[in-house]
């Protein structure tokens, strides 16, 4: 009995495409455990191969005693450092480390009392990298074809009313549209689009004003009817010779350049790396933010405006380069402070200048006055005074105001869009747009409207009929349906009017008589 291989992959793909959401839970349940589980570490120090709380340090990492000794030991040997497990150390310019304090090793492990949760601990991470794999392969079949059908569509519709490629060439700058340009001449091209004849209607259409040769090898078509008949050729060759690589590259560079497919990458590289070292699995709960839109708008907050959020950020940066350039030839002895008799210079390079006043004085609630010594008595005082006002005022008050603004009014924006849109389709019909108060005279009327008479599954089970119906087989009404939608006109959705107002003085006629 020959066992259909693929029969069996088939469904098991399908299996997996239609439990993606459950995946998708799964494994952010399996995160939340392992961070749970996180909580009862602890870092103990390695002192000379003594017992760590109980247990033997050596024993437990594995080592021998001389190992353990040497990695607590922060010797330089020959100029040269150990730095191994965590070894931390500074030498002064003569390379002498007497004066330093000697930082001891730590180890981060397990509480001894919660042993157990080790093994249970790499259970869930096992778990959660095979969940991680099977959500990558669950949307790629979920969600791939759409994105596909999509960006054909796309490209379609591109090439046969705007002429791109053809009439016209896109911009040197779309390199999105440069990279479609391949899939055109692909002989399978379009797969998973509805329309198999956009090439012909694009050749009939164009021909008659651009040269037919060249349309027919733009699109890979064949100029004559004559189709030359090559020899088959079986095994791994034909099967290598069958392959469409053109389509299979540019379908290849569609799905790497989809954000979501690049978030379903990172999510399980990020698992793998987790079974490495356990707190790589503390980004996963970030996914908590994606899987619940209410928070994901928040995310989209800070990116709906980022072109702007990021022009903003530049001339931060740059206000902040011109205050330290003045600050370094004119208030250098500010910077300067003295501490256990070492002093500490932050303005004397530049870069160390510009980072200070990037990361102290923008984060201070007064500005960079608040981080360096005060003028009081000095003979530039009126100076830094003004230095430190004008500071305050541009990048405190101003820039930093700017950006919080951006992202509350994103924010806003975006929960107003999702309100209106949710408040527009409870309170208006969305083929007639009519609105419920008109319906909703008779009891429930609005609800029996768009659920009966204008259901909008019903407008799309018959565009597909359309597309699925042989064209020559065609009613009236749907040959006049058919044209409008291929001409993308949407003047068929019986806008502002229904049944129940053409009939409104019969039916307020029968509930007057009754």
């Amino acid at each position: 009995v020959q066992v259909d291989f693929a029969g069996y992959l088939h469904r098991i793909m399908s299996f997996m495409a239609r439990n993606f959401y459950n995946l998708k839970y799964m494994g952010l349940i399996l995160a939340f455990c392992i961070n749970f589980l996180l909580l009862f570490y602890k870092a103990s120090e390695i002192d000379g191969g003594e017992d760590v709380e109980g247990g033997d340090a050596a024993d437990v990492l594995g080592l021998g005693d001389d190992d353990l000794l040497n990695a607590g030991d922060n010797s330089v040997l020959g100029g040269s450092s150990d730095a191994e497990r965590g070894t931390n150390f500074t030498l002064d310019d003569d390379g002498d480390d007497e004066d330093e304090e000697d930082e001891p090793d730590e180890w981060v492990h397990m509480n001894e009392k919660y042993f157990y949760m080790e093994h249970i601990l790499r259970l869930c991470s096992v778990t959660h990298s095979i969940v991680a794999f099977f959500m990558l392969i669950a949307y790629y079949h979920l969600k791939i074809p759409l994105v596909i059908f999509k960006r054909e569509k796309e490209v379609a519709r591109r090439l046969e009313f705007d002429g791109i490629y053809v009439a016209e060439q896109p911009q040197d700058d779309d390199i999105k549209a440069h990279w479609d340009k391949l899939v055109i001449s692909a002989k399978s091209f379009p797969n998973n689009y509805w329309d198999k004849f956009v090439k012909k209607k694009v050749r009939q259409k164009y021909s008659e004003t651009y040269d037919f040769d060249s349309i027919s090898n733009l699109l890979g078509m064949e100029t004559t009817m004559t189709f030359k008949q090559s020899e088959e050729v079986s095994g791994i060759v034909g099967y290598l010779m069958s392959v469409d690589w053109r389509y299979q590259v540019w379908k290849a560079g569609v799905t790497f350049t989809d954000n979501s497919f690049l978030y379903q990458l990172w999510y399980l590289s990020f698992s793998l790396l987790g079974n490495v070292n356990y707190f790589f699995f503390a980004a996963h709960l970030i996914d908590v933010a994606v899987a619940i839109p209410s928070l994901k708008t928040i995310l989209q907050s800070v990116t709906h405006n980022g072109k702007q959020l990021c022009l903003t950020l530049m001339l931060l940066t740059i206000i902040v380069y011109c205050y330290t350039v003045i600050a370094f030839n004119f208030f250098r002895k500010f910077y300067v402070s003295e501490e256990d008799d070492q002093v500490d210079r932050k303005c004397h390079d530049m870069l160390t200048c510009f980072v200070f006043h990037l990361y102290k004085g923008v984060r201070a609630g007064g500005g960079i006055g608040d981080e360096i010594e005060s003028p009081d008595g000095d003979d530039y005082e009126v100076y830094r005074i003004i230095f430190d006002i004008s500071f305050f005022f541009f990048i405190i008050v101003i820039l930093l105001a700017i950006i919080q603004g951006l992202i509350i009014d994103a924010f806003g924006e975006l929960r107003d869009q999702l309100e209106s849109v949710k408040e527009n389709m409870e309170s208006n019909c969305f083929i007639c747009g009519m609105p419920s108060d008109y319906f909703d005279s008779v009891p429930h009327g609005f609800d029996v409207h768009v659920d009966k008479e204008h259901n909008l599954a019903n407008y799309m089970f018959f565009l597909m009929h359309l597309i699925n119906k042989d064209e020559t087989e065609y009613t009236g009404q749907e040959t006049y349906v058919w044209n409008m939608y291929q001409q993308r006109c949407w003047d068929f959705f019986p806008v502002g009017d229904c049944f129940r107002k053409q009939y409104e003085e019969e039916l307020s006629g029968g509930s007057g008589g009754g």
